[in-house]
């Protein structure tokens, strides 16, 4: 919660009158790739860049969406079997038909 590049403002009273820089806060930007609701993503534009949200408050929604990805993932992950994998990784023959020289 402390490590993450913020673009909140030296004291919480200046935040609260100047807002959060978002170009520079790294919660922000990550939310911008993480948060699928389009909505909220701007209404915490539009919170954080006014000085209304804090940056605590930010990072806390960017850690509930990061675990809702990672746990997704996860689950997954784990229902990849072996048969999988070597279905995947096998050997199959290129269609050289489909790669042609561009020049001819």
């Amino acid at each position: 919660m402390k490590h993450a590049k913020s673009g909140g403002r030296a004291s919480l009273e200046e935040h609260r009158r100047l807002g959060a820089d978002l170009e520079v806060d790294i919660p922000y930007q990550w939310l911008r790739f993480f948060l699928e609701d389009d909505e909220r993503l701007r209404q915490i534009e539009q919170d954080y860049g006014s000085g209304k949200m804090t940056t605590g408050e930010v990072k806390l929604i960017l850690v509930e969406c990061l675990v809702g990805f990672l746990t997704a993932f996860q689950a997954r992950r784990a229902a990849v079997t072996d048969e999988m994998v070597s279905a995947f990784m096998q050997q199959r023959p290129i269609d050289l038909t489909l790669v042609r020289d561009k020049s001819e």
